[in-house]
């Protein structure tokens, strides 16, 4: 059974969830904001290797029991493209998350926040370059309506605030990791068919693999995690909801709707975070939040519809 084999995918349980590709994305974001908050807050207390080798690891065990007969199945055509896979796990899962922790050491939320707004630029780059698939009108416009919502929350309604960021070490560090992350939404799109179970099961387990040396080196540099609850509460929380929960969902969503049409739902992020600092900070709700809000879902609305004349 291929992931993108509807028949099987009508005949599985959840079939529904699994063919709402607008939903799928919009948890993945739900998810996605919470790994940035998360990871803010680990920061100074789990080294950014660490957390990451960790979550990849976690997840591949979580998601085992579940893939595993997926795997054995699956592994010809795995195997047939090993090098590919290998190109997933590093991108996708090794380099990206590994890469935003670092960062998250180094900047400011409202940097990073920003910054994520670059994705579907960078999703439409690698588009380009690699498939030969340009924006539409309708993509293009959507995708500066979004980011136009995010600037006026991330700013609080004062666009002049941007006078005040300055980038530093942390910014270019997330900006690679962006970009890496679009490269690979990008080759997802030319995947092996196979189970989405397989594919995520093989690509959190070899990413995980890829970051051992990493880690090692890290145990020896600088200090070791301590095992307190408030970090295996951040561990817990990255393994099951960014990681395991989130990946299926977004590699689903792209499968369903392809990368371009897909990418703006990364400027969901930093909406979802304004309303989780809402929530679990206490900050009230204000009229930049509606209306940067409503910009954003207008924005995700106009670039993620199906073109008038898809077949």
């Amino acid at each position: 059974m291929s992931a993108s084999d509807p028949t099987s995918s009508a005949a599985a349980p959840g079939s529904w969830l699994a063919n709402q590709p607008y939903l799928l994305l919009s948890i993945t974001a739900l998810c996605w904001a919470g790994n940035a908050i998360v990871g803010r807050l680990a920061a100074g207390h789990i080294p950014p290797v660490t957390l990451s080798f960790l979550r990849w690891s976690f997840a591949f065990l979580i998601i085992l029991p579940f893939a595993w007969k997926h795997l054995v199945r699956d592994w010809g055509a795995i195997r047939a493209r090993l090098g590919g896979m290998i190109v997933f796990s590093v991108t996708g899962v090794a380099a990206f998350n590994t890469m935003q922790y670092w960062a998250l050491e180094h900047t400011q939320a409202l940097n990073t926040l920003l910054l994520q707004s670059a994705v579907p630029l960078f999703v439409a780059i690698w588009s380009l370059a690699l498939l030969g698939v340009r924006l539409t009108l309708a993509q293009a416009g959507g995708i500066a309506l979004s980011m136009t919502g995010v600037l006026v929350i991330l700013l609080r309604g004062d666009l002049t605030a941007l006078t005040s960021i300055e980038l530093n070490k942390g910014d270019l560090i997330v900006t690679v990791a962006l970009a890496i992350f679009g490269l690979y939404s990008v080759l997802s799109l030319k995947r092996p068919e196979i189970h989405d179970l397989s594919f995520v099961g093989f690509t959190f387990g070899c990413g995980a693999a890829c970051l051992i040396p990493l880690w090692i080196w890290e145990l020896i540099s600088r200090p070791v995690m301590q095992l307190d609850t408030a970090n295996l509460l951040s561990l817990f929380y990255v393994a099951v909801f960014p990681s395991t929960l989130a990946y299926l969902c977004f590699n689903r969503g792209v499968q369903l709707i392809g990368a371009n049409r897909a990418a703006p739902f990364f400027h969901a992020v930093p909406v979802f975070g304004s309303a989780m600092a809402i929530v679990f900070l206490g900050e009230h709700p204000q009229l930049f939040h509606i209306m940067g809000f409503a910009l954003v879902l207008t924005g995700v609305f106009v670039a993620s519809r199906k073109p008038a004349n898809a077949g």
